[in-house]
């Protein structure tokens, strides 16, 4: 069994799992609360939120955990929005965003805020000239992904970073959730940057529990009102085993992690050098430094993505079309889309990821089985002739 999709059937850390179960069977109090079973929690909640700002080069106070990516980006965007429409009611994206930030930006101008969404080329990569263009007095905040999640561009957040040096009341969000542990993080996770999202499942940690980094001093509205958890910005008890679990899991993501970084970008160069030049094959994640090491996306014309990952599915290889997160929805390969890729071509396209548990064997095994289908398909579709 073969799993190259690493973000729909995450394989947690033996040892963050048995952290999580060690946390959620012992009895711990709430973290709010104010008996010592109470404080033993807290502790446990503080120690983990220092681990992960010294891990992630942060102060303690700049981490604040939510469920997960989608409730980063919310935060951080609509919380932005808010804490801010007295300065102005402009805020700048791109077209080619996870769907949390793009239907956060939809929601907001539904609600009177006006929108520029910034184009991408051909590799799916924004201008900065552009976003210089679109800045204007009006606007409060700027949200740019650090890695596509549909075919891994690195977008140029440190050429941002510069621009918005200029612009010191725009806040700066950074969608992170595909950066971290691919040693491209100095990349997307600059000194200009307020606001960075994380999700645990990424990196071998449970479910349900994420990160929202906030530069101390930044302000945002809470979305949630209730006890004042985290610092009154997201109110709910905090779920400790899995908070535990995540801090376990990024110190075992970031150990070593050039050299892991470094196998997926070969299992990544192995695969591209086989589909490379084959007709009907489209690749739109080359190996190059402009793109993470992790993500490999390409069509074989002809085969909705769908048919395709059902077909690999049979042989227990596992991908994905363009995004898990959209993958049974008829509005996936939004970034292909963007990119003005034909829709008959970006309904075709499969996204393979990869992580340090991946091998090269895998890789070989994949292309073994990938031949047999293109050869079937290529024969009936009459490509190449």
């Amino acid at each position: 069994m073969i799993y190259f999709d690493n973000s729909a059937t995450t394989k947690i850390y033996p040892s963050v799992l048995a952290t999580y179960d060690k946390v959620a069977q012992n009895i711990w109090g709430n973290p709010s609360s104010l008996h010592k079973m109470g404080d033993r929690a807290h502790q446990m909640l503080e120690t983990s939120r220092k681990r992960i700002a010294d891990l992630l080069g942060t102060k303690q106070d700049e981490i604040f955990f939510t469920s997960g990516g989608t409730e980063s980006n919310n935060t951080a965007i609509k919380g932005t929005a808010v804490q801010k429409r007295e300065f102005g009611k402009h805020i700048i994206t791109s077209s080619v965003e996870h769907a949390s930030v793009a239907n956060s930006f939809t929601s907001l101008e539904n609600l009177g805020y006006r929108v520029t969404r910034l184009p991408a080329d051909k590799e799916g990569r924004v201008n900065v000239d552009d976003l210089r263009h679109a800045l204007d007095s009006d606007t409060t905040l700027v949200s740019i992904m650090g890695v596509n999640n549909e075919i891994g561009t690195i977008q140029p957040i440190d050429e941002i970073s510069d621009l918005l040096e200029n612009y010191p009341t725009v806040q700066f969000h950074v969608d992170n959730v595909q950066a971290l542990g691919k040693n491209i993080w100095s990349k997307v996770f600059t000194p200009r940057v307020d606001l960075s999202s994380l999700s645990a499942h990424k990196f071998h940690a449970p479910r349900g529990i994420g990160i929202l980094y906030k530069k101390e001093g930044k302000m945002l509205s809470p979305l949630h009102d209730g006890g004042g958890q985290e610092k009154g910005l997201r109110s709910g008890t905090e779920n400790l085993p899995a908070i535990a679990g995540m801090a376990k899991a990024i110190r075992l993501l970031l150990k070593d992690e050039p050299e892991k970084a470094a196998r997926e970008a070969a299992i990544k160069a192995k695969i591209v050098a086989y589909l490379k030049g084959k007709p009907g094959i489209t690749i739109f994640s080359p190996v190059s430094s402009g793109f993470a090491p992790h993500i490999l996306c390409f069509v074989l014309e002809g085969i909705r993505g769908e048919t395709l990952v059902h077909t690999l599915e049979e042989h227990d290889i596992y991908v994905s079309t363009t995004s898990a997160c959209a993958s049974t929805k008829v509005d996936e390969a939004g970034t292909l889309v963007a990119m003005h890729v034909d829709d008959k071509i970006a309904t075709s396209a499969i996204r393979l990821s990869f992580d340090e548990s991946n091998t090269m064997e895998e890789a070989e095994q994949f292309i073994t089985v990938f031949d047999k289908i293109y050869n079937h398909f290529a024969k009936i579709n009459h490509l190449g002739e």
